[in-house]
């Protein structure tokens, strides 16, 4: 029985695959297409269409709201990898079309003065070729006219180059061009036509019957006796199904395409078969940055050599201002971190004098002191915040082996005349025994703003020793 499952050749083999294409995929140039302000249908199917041209490196289900501003769109657009924006726009006399080259420019403007949506184009051919896998590769990009008419259009010509992934022509898979995109840029009229076309091969060199035998729809031969006829003659065929072939469209495939008969250092035929949209627009402008900046290119408004150079020297003082307030920013928080670091030192030396072990204000030692000593009189004291405790609940002095440091206090009334303990608030001259062996046994009234925790072992052993004492007083009153 064979082993079943994948062996460890063929899931390094996927792995290291997988890598690849995701660092195919994040190294890609990728797009935001959508449009904005009061667009109406048309546009914003416009936009859908040119998303769809630009898969699979897009957002395909991209939603921008009325309330999202440009900038809101550019922090999003970070974290994300996206390096350009297609944004198209309505006003009450043309379309406009921006492309923005992210994260610093530049910005270009674009005049859209016809366009056709794709389901226009489709609708119009005869004969369409467009399915889901065409998108699953992105377009070969074919630039044409894009000549040396001046720094804008070489400028133009980059920033589309840069909106798709480049091409090793040694290593690229043929099979992976399924789709076309050319932009052709008319000198005369300095316009430029968008296009977009669906590719496929076929073999050339055969007959018109061997060629629909290489189709997927196999042609009916009921009215023929022999197949050589059909490879022959190509009776029953109509003259439409065979397309003209020259010398424009024909090649030598490098490599096996796709498709019955396209063999590799074989003669084919590549047809393109246009699918929209289809977009004519004029460039406008050139700005630097994203959306706003200095005006590098416009067709409309030329400007004199004094009118640039006043231009100039404006920017120019805006950025000498900018860099000063930057400049006196900077010196600010340095200043203020100083002076929090200062403020902290001078805390921290004050805190440290305040805790200094021996240190008496009113003595003018070096503060210096026994340490037995100190610990004497912590523990002297700890005893007498005991004793005190004792007093407030028991309502008698403790015993002299109890707290032996702490000084008894001398009672200046009679033996009848009730303690300290009995003038509390809550109770009377004549309390009820009761209620002080109540008290002695840890029944204690609450009193306003006490705190009711045990205070240690001393007190623990002072009120067991007193305890049987108690009762045998309550029981002789009794």
């Amino acid at each position: 029985m064979g082993r079943r499952g994948k062996s460890q050749h063929q899931k390094r083999a996927r792995a290291a695959a997988q890598l690849r294409a995701q660092e195919a995929y994040a190294s890609a140039p990728h797009s935001f297409v959508f449009a904005r302000g009061p667009a109406g249908p048309g546009v914003r199917q416009l936009s859908l269409d040119v998303r769809r041209v630009m898969e699979p490196y897009t957002a395909s289900s991209l939603q921008v709201h009325r309330r999202n501003s440009l900038k809101d769109c550019v922090a999003v657009a970070g974290p994300l990898g996206v390096s350009h924006f297609l944004i198209f726009s309505k006003t009450e006399k043309n379309v406009t079309f921006r492309l923005i080259r992210l994260p610093g420019g530049p910005t270009l403007t674009f005049r859209v003065t016809k366009y056709s949506l794709v389901r226009d184009v489709v609708s119009s051919l005869r004969r369409h070729r467009m399915h889901e896998q065409q998108f699953s590769h992105p377009p070969l990009l074919v630039l044409n006219g894009f000549g040396h008419h001046g720094l804008h259009v070489k400028l133009t010509a980059s920033v589309f180059q840069n909106m798709f992934p480049s091409i090793n022509v040694h290593k690229v898979n043929l099979n992976c061009v399924k789709r076309c995109l050319l932009l052709s840029y008319d000198p005369d009229s300095q316009e430029l036509q968008f296009r977009h076309y669906s590719l496929k091969v076929v073999p050339v060199g055969a007959s018109r019957g061997m060629k629909k035998l290489l189709q997927e729809k196999f042609p009916n031969m009921s009215r023929l006796e022999d197949v050589s006829e059909l490879l022959a003659t190509g009776e029953g065929l109509s003259e439409s199904e065979a397309e003209l072939d020259g010398e424009h469209n024909v090649t030598e495939l490098p490599q096996a395409y796709a498709g019955r008969g396209n063999m590799k250092a074989e003669q084919s035929a590549v047809r393109l078969t246009e699918i929209g949209p289809r977009i004519t627009m004029q460039l406008i402008k050139i700005q630097e940055g994203v959306g706003e900046g200095n005006v590098l290119y416009h067709s409309l408004v030329h400007k004199s050599e004094e009118e640039l150079r006043a231009t100039l020297a404006t920017r120019e003082q805006k950025l000498l201002l900018k860099a000063e307030r930057r400049g006196k920013q900077e010196q600010d928080i340095k200043r203020k971190k100083e002076q929090r670091e200062a403020h902290r030192k001078r805390s921290l030396e004050g805190m440290r004098r305040l805790t200094a072990p021996g240190l008496d204000k009113g003595d003018g030692d070096s503060g210096a002191e026994d340490p037995g000593q100190s610990e004497a009189v912590a523990q002297g004291s700890e005893e007498e915040d005991e004793a005190e405790y004792f007093r407030q609940a028991v309502g008698e002095e403790p015993d002299e082996d109890m707290f032996p440091k702490v000084k008894r206090r001398r009672s200046n009334k009679s033996p009848g005349q009730p303690t300290s303990s009995d003038q509390s608030p809550g109770r009377g001259r004549g309390q009820h025994p009761k209620r002080k062996f109540r008290a002695v046994k840890g029944k204690q009234p609450k009193r306003a703003g006490a705190q009711h925790f045990p205070r240690g072992q001393f007190l623990g052993r002072a009120l067991a020793s007193k305890r049987p004492h108690q009762k045998s007083s309550a029981a002789a009153r009794a």
